[in-house]
């Protein structure tokens, strides 16, 4: 097997993180370039290995629902790392403050004042119509005006070496804990790399994460409860790792219980006030009291005890309006009125096909287009036109006919690529990009992110739940 050699390694047509061209490597590739081609194939395996180990060992799983089988499997980690320049992260850095400031603005304008509505920045009817615009929020005032406290807003690049904005991600964003277990696997893997590359920690996340939620609320100490579905939740395992990393307590909605507009946990001890909760349940299943009255994730009473101020939820019911993809396609517009600003970090180019020209454009374009639903997630309901056969065209024209609310289409973009260890070879593999953001009296976005990569050859879809893996993300200091 002998040295490793990128002499074969294909970087034309996609924009690679690691190479400029076939002959010359990005500048802040340069030192782990070096330290794969003197490591060898067989260390290089070996360290692989190491890794899935290690993952397993750390019940890093993740329920792959596309799997028929319906069995956890690890989230696989790629061993070489996505590595962005201080440059290039403190833009994002710029980008991503002042985005989730517009949306939280936004969110909090349409449940009061309405005044985008009324000035015609976006379309009424669009908001109002969103399945996650819950008329249950009219009125509400969330502690600081803050909606989302929480967002992992995906990113990629193109082939112009450029970033854009994927979506926002303001409900529950999930994979933070694969973030930080990466991270902790990788610096064993390659100690010597961080100490010479001064990649910045992300180790801290869990310490920001429990000072924003204290900060929400004037109880001193406060008691803090990780809400879950349970056990059978794919992220079962991220919320399990929070809470203990945390010192906060896990609990499913059976184990709590209102009493006189206060939420309270079931313990040996009896009962005992819970301040905040951050929840991992969805807004419909909450409490079976105001949502979805067959809910039994949720616990009766909770959100009429968090509209008297009794408890803070996080992220803020109703936040998920900001994450409808018709919605997504105003952002720049938002940014724009409420900030005076140009959105720093470009959208995709958004078709919207409630709307009467971009919806006859869709329908005579699908086999050049990325077709999404509208309240859709993790990949699912979705046609990548160039890869779709006719059959499945087809059928998302019928779709888009009879519900054209639901739908946005956009071009497809070719993210740009990162080398991935692939059975003996070293390839390039499709990522995106997402990065965490901290939202309470202060914004804080975490110096490192989970990137998502596309394991089979060719494929654009990263999503964990249809069988993507992950890579460490490297952010270095200049």
């Amino acid at each position: 097997m002998g040295k490793i050699s990128f002499k074969e390694y294909e970087v034309k047509d996609f924009y690679d993180e690691m190479f400029e061209d076939s002959d010359s490597v990005r500048p802040s590739y340069t030192l782990f370039k070096k330290y794969l081609e003197n490591t060898g194939w067989k260390k290089l395996n070996f360290l692989q290995h190491s890794t899935d180990r290690a993952q397993l060992s750390l019940g890093m799983t993740f329920n792959v629902y596309s799997d028929n089988q319906g069995v956890e499997r690890i989230l696989h980690l790629d061993i070489i790392p996505r590595i962005i320049s201080g440059k290039n992260w403190d833009y994002l850095t710029n980008g991503l403050k002042q985005r989730i400031v517009a949306l939280n603005l936004f969110i909090n304008d349409i449940y009061n004042e309405q005044r985008v509505l009324k000035d015609k920045i976006i379309p009424k009817e669009l908001v109002l119509s969103s399945a996650c615009y819950l008329k249950q929020c009219v009125g509400l005032k969330p502690p600081e005006n803050v909606w989302s406290h929480i967002s992992g807003t995906d990113l990629i690049r193109g082939n112009d070496g450029n970033f854009y904005v994927l979506e926002d991600n303001l409900r529950c964003p999930s994979g933070v804990s694969y973030m930080l277990e990466n991270r902790e696997i990788l610096k064993r893997t390659f100690p010597e790399m961080f100490e010479q590359l001064k990649v910045r920690p992300v180790h801290d996340y869990s310490h920001y994460l429990r000072d924003m939620l204290e900060s929400l609320t004037n109880v001193d100490p406060a008691s803090i409860v990780v809400l879950t579905p349970g056990i059978f939740n794919s992220a079962y395992f991220e919320h399990a790792y929070l809470a203990q990393q945390m010192g906060a307590e896990l609990v499913e909605g059976r184990d709590l219980v209102v009493r006189n507009d206060y939420v309270y946990k079931i313990t040996t001890k009896g009962l005992q006030k819970v301040d905040v909760i951050y929840r991992r349940v969805d807004d419909a299943f909450i409490d079976p009291l105001v949502f979805n009255e067959k809910s039994l994730l949720g616990t009766p009473g909770l959100f009429e005890a968090y509209l008297k101020g009794n408890v803070v939820l996080v992220n803020a019911p109703g936040a998920g309006v900001a994450d409808d993809k018709a919605v997504y396609a105003y952002i720049p517009r938002l940014i724009k009125y409420y900030l005076g600003e140009e959105a720093i970090i470009p959208n995709i180019k958004t078709y919207i096909c409630s709307e009467e020209q971009d919806y006859k454009y869709v329908i005579e374009n699908l086999e050049n287009l990325v077709v999404k639903q509208t309240d859709g997630s993790g990949g699912y309901g979705m046609l990548i036109g160039p890869h779709a056969t006719q059959a499945e065209i087809k059928e998302f024209r019928t779709k888009v006919k009879n519900s054209p609310r639901n739908y946005i289409a956009q071009p497809m973009i070719n993210l740009s690529r990162v080398p991935t260890l692939c059975e003996n070879e070293i390839e390039g593999r499709h990522v995106d990009l997402r990065p965490y953001i901290l939202f309470g009296k202060e914004i804080k976005v975490i110096p490192g992110a989970l990137t998502r990569v596309a394991l089979k050859k060719g494929s654009l879809v990263v999503n964990s739940s249809q069988g993507g893996g992950s890579k460490d993300t490297w952010v270095l200091d200049n």
